[in-house]
């Protein structure tokens, strides 16, 4: 994981963030942002090893996966991964997003109602650096990410200055927190690598207004998160 500042532009400085600024405990619990832009919590482990196993072979048979293409400088292109999305109170909900649902739930004292998949089939595959839409979120509840399979690298960037870049490895069984506030502040995205990369799912759990529709065919080019 690199954290820091991006290099002198203006107003921008150069500065690492130290270990006892990232906050790292002893159980390898990582709070990588916390101040009046929001909160980031990266739990390393959270799902053992054995379980993320099971879940990622579970939701790779199982799931309806969908190919998107979305409109780009006048043309149309592909949606570089494939995507899924449920409602938790969906009567076809697979019982690993159950369970999934159910342990970040019970580590963020927040009870979600909306899970967005991310099925990264290699390094080719990608999110753009984006912010949840505001309108499709409840105010006050975070978002939380369960990476499943390879590892992944995650770029945070602040939106303002003075500029703040948190690069991390999203591992097989972690747990990604942030707070509303930070979509305010931060883009988050998966970018491509040309490195040897196998397959990763994303779970990204949310907390949606009623009025959202429960399931759709049409999503967002960069619905999950990362």
């Amino acid at each position: 994981m690199r954290c820091g500042c991006a290099g002198s532009r203006g107003n921008e400085t150069a500065r690492p963030l130290s270990l006892t600024q990232l906050g790292f405990f002893g159980d390898g619990r990582q709070t990588l942002v916390d101040d009046e832009t929001g909160r980031i919590v990266y739990i390393p482990a959270f799902v053992d090893p054995q379980t993320a196993a099971a879940w990622f072979d579970a939701l790779r048979e199982s799931i309806a996966w969908q190919s998107e293409r979305r409109r780009m400088y006048d043309r149309d292109v592909d949606v570089p991964r494939l995507v899924a999305r449920y409602r938790l109170d969906d009567p076809d909900l697979p019982a690993t997003l159950a369970d999934a649902a159910e342990w970040a739930s019970l580590a963020t004292d927040t009870r979600f109602n909306s899970v967005g998949l991310n099925f990264y089939r290699d390094g080719r595959d990608s999110v753009a650096p984006h912010n949840d839409h505001l309108y499709e979120i409840v105010a006050e509840h975070p978002i939380a990410l369960i990476s499943l399979g390879a590892t992944r690298l995650m770029t945070i960037r602040s939106k303002n200055v003075p500029r703040r870049i948190l690069d991390l490895n999203l591992e097989n069984g972690s747990l990604l927190v942030m707070s509303y506030e930070t979509q305010l502040h931060y883009d988050h995205g998966v970018p491509k690598t040309k490195n040897p990369a196998d397959a990763r799912i994303s779970i990204a759990l949310r907390v949606r207004p009623s009025t959202a529709p429960a399931r759709s065919s049409v999503l967002s080019a960069v619905e999950g998160s990362g």
